[in-house]
């Protein structure tokens, strides 16, 4: 996907970017392949698949949801290079972030990057989610959880649901075909207070690359054991 093309998608979407949130872009774009030489931030690094597959990609939530992102604090688990929420950040520049990653190499970018973009409230939150889901500052804050490829929905849920206050919802980005795994994870979303309110089957345009968005709403509050200790939730996902 060209530039020129991802422009004109969100403008057919009715999302007309100003030129500040294009250069934004392609300031991201410069930044992600200086530092990808040295810090393993992403394997795609062509600016075609990179717009399509990582910033496109990123706003499919958006796109599909717009309303949940407006005046909303959010928190994003395991951005890894700052995806999904850093490009809705840049679409949504209002919007309350907070990014949770583990490893402190990636968050240095994402603080340099934030700085470059000139994008202002975005909270960077070092630790596993696991830690983060127990820690009475962020327990059950946030309107808004996303995450984007970090694990199994049973344990993406674990991840991220205790991270979402009660009436607020969870939005995982997934690849194709993402049923099954949501069959699987009835359970876990069931014990942690979710319940699934949609699921959506896409297409990115002008490619044959399928995903799935999964949308829940937290309607109880998560039981106090959860999160299990970090590691726990991968290992021994709950079915």
């Amino acid at each position: 996907m060209k530039p020129e093309l991802f422009i004109e998608q969100l403008a057919e979407k009715g999302f007309a970017l100003s030129q500040k949130q294009i250069d934004q872009f392609s300031k991201y774009y410069q930044k992600l392949i200086e530092v990808n030489e040295y810090v393993n931030l992403t394997r795609i690094t062509d600016l075609e698949e990179v717009y399509l597959k990582h910033f496109y990609d990123s706003l499919t939530p958006f796109l599909e949801y717009p309303e949940l992102f407006k005046k909303a604090r959010i928190c994003d688990v395991g951005a890894g290079a700052g995806f999904p929420s850093i490009p809705i950040k840049i679409l949504v520049p209002e919007m309350q972030l907070a990014i949770v990653d583990s490893l402190n190499k990636r968050l240095k970018f994402l603080a340099d990057l934030t700085t470059d973009l000139d994008l202002g409230q975005v909270e960077l939150v070092h630790g596993r989610a696991e830690d983060i889901g127990q820690n009475a500052k962020y327990r059950e804050k946030f309107d808004l959880v996303t995450a984007r490829a970090v694990a199994n929905m049973a344990t993406l849920s674990e991840y991220c649901l205790p991270l979402v206050k009660e009436g607020g919802k969870f939005l995982a980005l997934k690849g194709p075909k993402a049923e099954s795994e949501l069959a699987d994870a009835q359970k876990a979303i069931t014990v942690l207070g979710g319940q699934v309110a949609a699921t959506k089957n896409l297409r990115l345009p002008e490619s044959d690359e399928e995903r799935t968005l999964i949308l829940l709403n937290k309607v109880k509050q998560t039981p106090k054991k959860y999160p299990r200790q970090a590691g726990t939730p991968s290992r021994k996902p709950l079915h």
